[in-house]
């Protein structure tokens, strides 16, 4: 293919004029280049001297306190269970595992079954005075096991109570009549 040397000229400038803006599009990425990581830089610096100090004092002051608060109660908790529902449980537990014991005895069944035949002679109208008697019995366990679990975890801030400091006061003072020294 022959080209014209107008032509030939227009391609040669055109050659020369992309050659230039590849070189300038390299200058402009190598100053970027060098912007970008001195801004990195900067970044790394603010976050250093600026947001990890904030961020630190923010969870000293806030996080860790309520951490610490949540722990004790848990602890306090567990200890409490530990100490007064864990053995309650296990008592009454034990006592029905030791009901049941007893009555897989021969001589109880024995017994059981000479009443169940003495109760088939014995009709009753209605409930007896043993059936009053040991629903009385049951509220006033029922009551006794509320108010002990009330006495287990309520809050015991407020039991304390602070001796006035005027008679000491009063005590001290050697105008006070009655004051024998």
């Amino acid at each position: 293919m022959s080209l014209t040397r107008k032509r030939k000229r227009e391609l040669k400038r055109l050659r020369a004029s992309a050659e230039e803006l590849w070189g300038q599009q390299q200058a402009v990425m190598d100053r970027a280049n060098t912007v970008a990581r001195e801004a990195r830089q900067q970044l790394g610096h603010l976050t250093r001297e600026e947001v990890s100090p904030r961020l630190r004092e923010g969870y000293d002051n806030y996080v860790r306190p309520r951490v610490s608060d949540a722990r004790d109660l848990a602890q306090r908790a567990g200890h409490t269970i530990e100490r007064s529902v864990i053995p309650a449980v296990g008592t009454a537990l034990g006592t029905a595992l030791s009901v049941a014991d007893i009555a897989k005895d021969t001589r109880v069944k024995a017994a059981v079954d000479r009443m169940g035949k003495a109760k088939k002679k014995v009709t009753k109208s209605g409930p007896g005075a043993g059936t009053f008697i040991a629903l009385g019995v049951a509220a006033v366990a029922a009551i006794g096991l509320a108010y002990a679990v009330w006495q287990t975890f309520r809050a015991d801030d407020e039991l304390w109570v602070a001796d006035d400091e005027e008679p000491i006061a009063a005590a001290a003072d050697p105008s006070t009549p009655g004051n024998l020294e």
